[in-house]
């Protein structure tokens, strides 16, 4: 799983004005850092997250944003503590450094951005690559995975400040989980664990404890999931977008249940579905 949460979050003093009175004491709360993603010694993209699992970032961020395609396309890459910041530094194969080449730029980002590096509308809303046929699952299958999160948040636990992206299969459960406390950073890091442990993704379903924005659900079909599962409310645009990608969308996921905004075909209800008019 994460690595260790004290190397992502910190104590510090608090007051607290509670039930009309002041309290002393303090709070853990999560760090963030610029995060400064270099290829071949040029400095493509500065993002702003959480100091840890930073290998997977590196890795899930490239492949997000197309700079490579598979993971053993970094040659090398060193995680160097600079002054007020991290450096991702990555080495590429050749061909690759070369394709790159051409599309370097130097990009600021807030925090948990999902489009640094865009230039254009047209590349913001390129469509999707498509899942394929994909897996279906129950929606008891659906419950189990969505709930089994929380007890593996381990710096959420400390913190109550982050986001996290997990993968879950029917065979093994929540085969990885990242936490940050940006939802698209999340979910690049995740997008680097399964690549580089050459897990396979057609076969489970991607869990978010966030809204949906059309970034994650490109995000998504870039890691080749037909299905994500988050706990809230889809954009529109993150609607069709899954339904162009041929990505089942369940969103609002509960322990009471759920909503199945796109491809319903890979879900299989417990218990019979009846359509209430209003």
């Amino acid at each position: 799983m994460s690595s260790s949460v004290s190397t992502a979050s910190h104590v510090v003093d608090r007051q607290a004005w509670r039930g009309n009175r002041v309290s002393q004491g303090t709070r853990s709360i999560p760090e963030e850092r610029p995060l400064a993603l270099t290829y071949n010694g040029g400095t493509y993209a500065v993002m702003m997250g959480t100091p840890c699992d930073l290998e997977d970032f590196a890795i899930g961020f490239s492949l997000s944003a197309s700079n490579i395609t598979r993971a053993d396309e970094v040659e090398s890459l060193e995680i160097v503590e600079v002054e007020n910041g991290t450096e991702l530094r990555m080495w590429l194969t050749p061909a690759r450094a070369g394709s790159l080449s051409e599309r370097r730029r130097i990009i600021a980002g807030p925090t948990g951005c999902g489009l640094c590096g865009v230039e254009s509308i047209a590349e913001a809303l390129k469509a999707p690559p498509d899942v394929g046929t994909g897996a279906a699952f129950s929606s008891d299958q659906i419950i189990d995975a969505i709930g089994g999160i929380a007890s593996l948040q381990t710096l959420n636990t400390a913190t109550r400040a982050v986001h996290a992206a997990a993968f879950w299969t029917p065979k093994e459960g929540i085969v990885a989980l990242r936490e940050d406390v940006g939802r698209h950073n999340a979910l690049d890091k995740l997008a680097g664990a399964l690549a580089r442990g050459s897990v396979r993704t057609e076969n489970g379903m991607v869990l978010l404890t966030s809204r949906v924005s059309v970034e994650l659900v490109q995000k998504t079909a870039m890691i080749g999931a037909s299905v994500m599962v988050a706990v809230s409310v889809p954009t529109a645009l993150a609607t069709r977008t899954a339904e162009a990608a041929g990505i089942t969308l369940v969103a609002v996921a509960r322990d009471d249940g759920f909503e199945v905004f796109t491809h319903p075909h890979r879900v299989s209800f417990t218990h019979t579905v009846r359509s209430i008019s209003q």
